[in-house]
């Protein structure tokens, strides 16, 4: 389970060192293959191969004739792409998704259970930002019961 969210940076080639105490978990998880796609949130996913493949497969099924399957497709299974951590334990973010999220130096990996998302500092902040903001309506339907 990835949980935690770390404040890292990218380096000049646009790698992404995944911090020691996710490395393993990330390759006995997936044998080391990972995949990286966008999401529509405006930050990127990052999963084991084998929590990846039940997603892509449920929306490839979706009608190709629906607007929105089709434009969930192009943006989930149209970006993803699959990476290996290199011997350091570094993550190459291809410059299409670094642009598509807006990733600079400063970026963040946050733990979402089965996956992770990566983040701009910005967009991160924003995302914090608009949690605080919610006030008493923070809970979704179903969680209305949720003791802290």
């Amino acid at each position: 389970m990835f949980q935690g969210a770390a404040a890292l940076s990218l380096d000049v080639k646009g790698r992404l060192a995944i911090p020691v105490r996710h490395r393993e978990a990330l390759a006995a998880a997936a044998d080391g293959r990972l995949v990286l796609t966008a999401h529509p949130h405006g930050c990127l996913l990052l999963y084991p191969e084998p929590a990846w493949e039940p997603i892509r497969d449920k929306v490839l099924a979706a009608s190709s004739f629906n607007k929105q399957a089709a434009a969930i497709k192009r943006l989930l299974v149209g970006n993803a792409r699959e990476e290996e951590m290199d011997a350091a334990g570094r993550l190459l973010i291809a410059p299409e998704l670094r642009r598509f999220a807006v990733l600079d130096k400063q970026v963040w990996l946050v733990g979402q259970g089965s996956h992770f998302e990566i983040w701009s500092d910005s967009g991160w902040q924003q995302q914090q930002e608009a949690v605080l903001a919610l006030g008493e309506q923070f809970l979704p339907p179903g969680l209305e019961d949720l003791a802290l």
